[in-house]
């Protein structure tokens, strides 16, 4: 009945009332952020917006097909604006341009509502609020820019936006079955999960605790987390809680490896998502006892601000072992089958498995089956946890030693485990 009695309304009218409606918030918005200044010489707020957008209305609707009233109000509107900013720099002395952009969207509100989607005009109306209410937000958060940040974000979008589409899918030779594509592509992933642990440890967790670090830190390298933590740990009145961050950033590492076998192999994410659970909960329960025996405070822990997530030469070292472990892959296939790839994976897992893994998830010639990719990988990361634990041992303080032990010997286990269920 309530959806009779709107379509019963002609268009024009509920046109014409989102866009005073709308007009209208953009008026109010302006009004509050102008509410402690000098309106003497602002050009306008809440009446005034909302009958800049009833004007653009009025044009537009005078003539849909050629917009000539549109575009000639839009013409002598943005005169006046011009005007308004001409005596604003004048006699206050300031040069933003908010308003009078505000004030020009606000008369575009009407061949928006009738030409685009409404989600979209919404979406519009969101963002200018938004946009416009987090201006000292904004000025906080430029604070904290380094003067090479803005270098990083243009590598990653050369990356993942330019480089990445221009390369060809075809295999490399019939010994690397990989495509430069495919190659490149595995780069764009660790890539992009480093540097969104960068972003998020730099600007939004600058002063994170132990745990916060060892999870942020696992989404980046468990291994490297590992090593970090581990030194703190011989710290003077550093937490034993270390050790529970050492386990909850591997407990991470098996989430960072079920989002690349969900990027590039869905069938092996399925396979892995329940072993992964169960080491991930197991990673949980661990670090929760573990920290639970701690009685020591949280210690605060600083970011790197200058280090840099996208180091060409950490992405080199990345590519040349990718292609080195689809050599030896493809080679250890071929002369000792899919139990080869098993012992394989044991080796491997004292390097950076990640190349290894991504070029398991990568097989597009099904030479190794779905199981034995599986287990290949548990056993990777069972063998890296073993690395792992050397470091907290040779690296650590002696408060951890013990608790290191113990906890990685439980997933090493659990995973063997798994492998032979």
């Amino acid at each position: 009945m309530n959806m009779e009695v709107i379509k019963s309304i002609p268009v024009d009218l509920q046109n014409f009332i989102l866009v005073a409606l709308m007009s209208l918030i953009l008026g109010l918005e302006q009004r509050r952020h102008h509410l402690n200044e000098n309106v003497d010489f602002l050009f306008g707020t809440d009446r005034t917006f909302a009958l800049v957008g009833i004007l653009g209305f009025i044009l537009y609707i005078l003539d849909k097909a050629t917009m000539l009233p549109f575009l000639l109000g839009g013409g002598g509107l943005l005169l006046l604006l011009g005007i308004a900013y001409y005596y604003k720099i004048k006699i206050q002395n300031k040069f933003g341009l908010t308003s009078v952009i505000i004030a020009m969207i606000t008369y575009s509100l009407a061949p928006l509502i009738y030409l685009q989607p409404s989600w979209l005009v919404m979406l519009i109306i969101v963002t200018v609020l938004i946009i416009v209410e987090i201006k000292e937000d904004l000025f906080e958060f430029t604070r904290k820019f380094g003067r090479d940040e803005f270098t990083i974000l243009a590598k990653f979008i050369i990356i993942a936006g330019v480089i990445l589409p221009l390369l060809p899918h075809e295999p490399i030779s019939k010994s690397i079955n990989i495509s430069p594509y495919q190659f490149w592509l595995t780069i764009v992933a660790i890539s992009g999960i480093s540097y969104f642990s960068y972003i998020l440890k730099k600007f939004i967790f600058p002063n994170s605790g132990i745990m916060l670090t060892a999870v942020l830190g696992g989404l980046y390298s468990s291994t490297a987390t590992t090593v970090i933590l581990a030194k703190k740990s011989k710290n003077k009145g550093t937490s034993t809680k270390t050790v529970a961050g050492i386990i909850s950033a591997t407990g991470v590492m098996y989430f960072r490896i079920f989002i690349l076998a969900w990027i590039f192999n869905r069938h092996v994410a399925y396979e892995l998502a329940i072993p992964f659970l169960l080491l991930i909960i197991a990673a949980a329960i661990i670090s929760f006892v573990f920290l639970r025996s701690s009685k020591s405070t949280n210690e605060i822990f600083k970011v790197e601000p200058d280090k840099n997530p996208l180091e060409f030469r950490t992405a080199l070292i990345f590519g040349l072992l990718f292609s080195l472990f689809a050599v030896l892959t493809n080679y250890v296939v071929s002369n000792f089958g899919n139990e080869g790839i098993n012992i394989l994976s044991l080796i491997v897992g004292v390097t950076d498995i990640d190349p290894y893994i991504l070029n398991l998830f990568q097989d597009v010639s099904a030479s190794i089956s779905i199981g034995t990719i599986v287990s290949a990988t548990i056993i990777a990361t069972a063998s890296n946890n073993a690395v792992k634990m050397i470091y907290a041992l040779m690296l650590g303080g002696s408060a951890i030693k013990k608790q290191a032990i113990i906890g990685f010997s439980i997933l090493i286990g659990l995973s063997f485990l798994i492998v032979l269920v």
